[in-house]
């Protein structure tokens, strides 16, 4: 009878071994879910980055388009900002 038990204690291990290995915490369909989350995960932190590397972009053009205006305000109209006071040195 001894013999008998440890066909059946392999069987019942390999059993309980190849459900986990469908079913379990680590199974092989939880697995590819969470491979193809992680790959939309990529492709929406991808898109992610190039939107912030378009909006970085124009956060710097806006910058320099404002450099620009201020420096023609004062070049061209004489303009100042608050408390700064004008000289001009006649040549």
């Amino acid at each position: 009878m001894g013999h008998r038990a440890v066909p059946i204690a392999l069987i019942a291990l390999l059993a309980i071994l190849h459900g986990q290995l469908w079913f379990g915490r680590g199974s092989v369909p939880m697995v590819a879910n969470l491979r193809s989350q992680l790959s939309e995960q990529v492709t929406r932190n991808e898109q992610a980055q190039l939107s912030n590397n378009r909006l970085t972009a124009e956060v710097h053009d806006l910058k320099e388009g404002l450099e620009m205006v201020e420096e023609k305000a004062r070049v061209e109209l004489g303009m100042i900002k608050m408390n700064e006071i004008y000289v001009q040195i006649a040549r």
